[in-house]
């Protein structure tokens, strides 16, 4: 279990219980986004950078009392999820359901603890259901299901599902008319997976440039390095060669992730941001280690990653 004077500062709530708006945190989320908006670029960065250090914290904690999750891969996509839900995507909170909303796919869902913990901060459901994660009937399940968790567009867990369901989805709003976009984003040992290829040639050749699919490309998936089990490179010129646009950023640079996403775009193609990352970000001994893939921290540990967050404030 988590130290006590590092807890969620929620007392237990039912694990059955339905999740709702926290209309609180919505104020706080529009208010950030407001001055996010204003900001200069050191100071949106420097924004981005506190949120992302507090949700990796609360990740640690989430997994370290529930007893299982996917450390290593939570830590590296925090960074591409803090910046999409605080600066990027077009949401209501309070609305989940707004048919003009941007859809956000996590297909690599096994790290589902980042993205609820992102949600929360958004104010989709108050942060003291983290404490019922993957706790029986729990609707916090170590993947995130959409029937259950408001914010979640689909249901994942299976790898090299998230594209091409993406890419239907994009269709499907390029059929009615709809201005909101569709953003994937996949781990690299998924691109094993041929569905996303197939999804990729059909993405291209419909030109979906309402559709962008974000790589967390930290080089590692369950038991290897993705260059031991199936080679991926050249990853950027094979999106090309599919009709996309590829840009290649470091995955944990706030602003090289907003201009990438945000950037004007060939209307005739979709576009893949290569987000180059680290296994464990953050936390020394996570970083880059191929057992931290779903490896929980003990409570020593526990204590050693949240003061390494908490001295670095993620400003590495």
């Amino acid at each position: 279990m988590r130290p006590s004077d590092t807890t969620l500062p929620h007392p237990p709530v039912s694990t059955g219980a339905e999740l709702r708006p926290d209309h609180q945190a919505i104020a706080e989320w529009r208010r950030l986004r407001e001055r996010l908006a204003r900001a200069g670029r050191a100071g949106r960065a420097a924004a981005l950078a506190a949120l992302a250090g507090g949700i990796r914290r609360t990740v640690i904690g989430t997994i370290a009392d529930a007893g299982l999750g996917h450390t290593g891969g939570d830590l590296s996509v925090t960074d591409i999820l803090t910046t999409l839900y605080a600066a990027v995507l077009r949401l209501d909170p309070a609305d989940p359901s707004w048919p003009e909303r941007d859809r956000l796919i996590l297909s690599k869902g096994h790290c589902s603890v980042a993205l609820y913990t992102t949600l929360t901060t958004c104010g989709f459901f108050p942060a003291e259901h983290l404490s019922t994660f993957a706790a029986p009937l729990s609707p916090l399940n170590g993947h995130p299901s959409r029937r259950s968790v408001p914010g979640v567009e689909t249901s994942t867990g299976p790898l090299g599902h998230g594209l091409p369901v993406g890419v239907g989805v994009a269709i499907g709003l390029r059929l009615r008319g709809s201005a909101a976009r569709t953003v994937v984003v996949l781990g690299d040992g998924e691109l094993q997976e041929g569905s996303n290829w197939e999804a990729a040639m059909t993405a291209g050749h419909r030109r979906l440039s309402s559709l962008t699919a974000i790589v967390d490309r930290n080089g590692l998936q369950q038991g290897a390095r993705t260059s031991d089990t199936n080679d991926l490179e050249p990853l950027a010129d094979k999106w090309r060669a599919f009709g996309w646009e590829a840009v290649e950023v470091d995955g944990h640079d706030h602003l090289a992730l907003l201009d990438a996403v945000t950037a004007p775009r060939d209307e005739g193609r979709p576009r893949c941001v290569i987000a180059r990352t680290v296994k464990g970000r953050g936390v020394s001994f996570m970083e880059d280690r191929v057992e931290w893939h779903h490896r929980v921290p003990d409570a020593e540990q526990t204590r050693a990653a949240l003061a390494e967050l908490a001295e670095s404030g993620d400003a590495r």
